[in-house]
């Protein structure tokens, strides 16, 4: 399935480092929402720079809108998921600390980057294969993140069934924001013929 195994490897060590970063940002700044939601509005303003304003050409409006959408998704699911207990945030003065939707916003970049980078190292660039790396990446690395800052106490699930902190329903509902906002990106990329590597 994989073309360049080293290569491969290489993409997925850098997002996990990435992932242990962030993580350890958000657990040791998590009494200053404020602030970390600063700091991801300017990361933000530098992705839509650099792959929207910045090229003379070729400029990644899916990017923006995948952003968008997966922000509006998250909010909606954490305004349920703490409306409801099912989760609750730590050290903080509201019920969902400020930087959340923009979290969620930067969750949609780091994985379409990252399937930017590993969808030309497949053997078969097939749909299929697309899809079950879409799909293996958005079930593994967004729970690996949360790990790392549940246990530097940022918030806690109170679904039961959990790997490391992490319950089963939690899982499976970031696998459905991600892949809905998939599914959505790549009917787009159909309709108007937009030649995407990722939903194309």
């Amino acid at each position: 399935m994989i073309s360049d195994i080293k290569e491969f490897t290489k993409e997925i060590v850098k997002a996990i480092l990435k992932l242990v970063i962030a993580g350890v940002f958000i657990g040791f700044l998590k009494e200053y929402d404020v602030v970390i939601a600063g700091i991801l509005i300017l990361k933000i303003i530098h992705n839509v720079y650099k792959e929207i304003i910045k090229p003379k050409t070729n400029k990644n409006w899916l990017l923006l809108v995948g952003m968008l959408l997966t922000g509006f998704g998250g909010v909606v699911g954490e305004t349920w998921g703490v409306a409801n207990g099912y989760w609750e945030y730590h050290k903080v003065t509201r019920e969902i600390p400020m930087w959340v939707p923009f979290a969620w916003m930067l969750a949609f970049h780091y994985l379409y980057k990252l399937e930017r980078n590993l969808i030309p190292l497949l053997k078969t660039k097939s749909q299929r294969n697309k899809i079950v790396l879409a799909i293996i990446l958005a079930l593994i690395l967004p729970a690996f993140g949360e790990i790392i800052t549940i246990e530097l106490g940022v918030w806690t699930y109170y679904w039961p069934y959990q790997i490391f902190g992490v319950p089963l329903y939690a899982f499976l509902c970031l696998l459905f924001v991600h892949m809905l906002v998939y599914c959505i990106l790549h009917f787009v990329c159909k309709k108007f013929k937009i030649d995407d590597t990722v939903y194309h």
